[in-house]
């Protein structure tokens, strides 16, 4: 059975409700989602032994949080090119760092990468918890 990572950097626990429902998009296709607090994070290894990784982190002043791009130069070191990557972030009137995670761990990491990143304002709004779990859809089906 496939395995998947879903990390995620957070402030207020939004991030996390869209982080747990992505991985319950996964479980629900039939694959294995374990979700992750960035802070449990310590070294590449932790990143390793998944077949596919899912990173996010919210937009605050127009870009991902620190703790993020801290991780992001650390996964450049766990082996993740051809890995199924997704990327995701809730934000408040600006929503680039999911767009800029997917972007990295697309060129730079050379991830096989879902269709975009996911952004939602939150999961209570417009659908979002839909949106998050068919996320998690997408991400189980490039699994195969």
């Amino acid at each position: 059975m496939p395995k998947s990572l879903v990390v995620y950097a957070t402030r207020t626990g939004e991030t996390k409700k869209i982080a747990e429902l992505i991985a319950e998009g996964i479980r629900l296709s039939g694959a294995e989602a374990a979700v992750v607090n960035i802070n449990d994070i310590k070294s590449e290894k932790d990143l390793q032994g998944y077949d596919a990784v899912v990173l996010g982190s919210a937009t605050y002043h127009g870009d991902m949080m620190q703790k993020m791009k801290t991780l992001l130069f650390m996964a450049e070191k766990a082996g993740l090119e051809g890995k199924v990557g997704g990327a995701f972030g809730a934000f408040g009137w600006s929503g680039e760092a999911c767009d800029r995670i997917f972007d990295t761990m697309k060129n730079i990491f050379k991830m096989n990468m879902v269709s975009n990143s996911l952004r939602l304002k939150s999961t209570m709004l417009g659908g979002g918890t839909k949106m998050a779990q068919d996320y998690g859809r997408e991400i189980a089906k490039k699994l195969g």
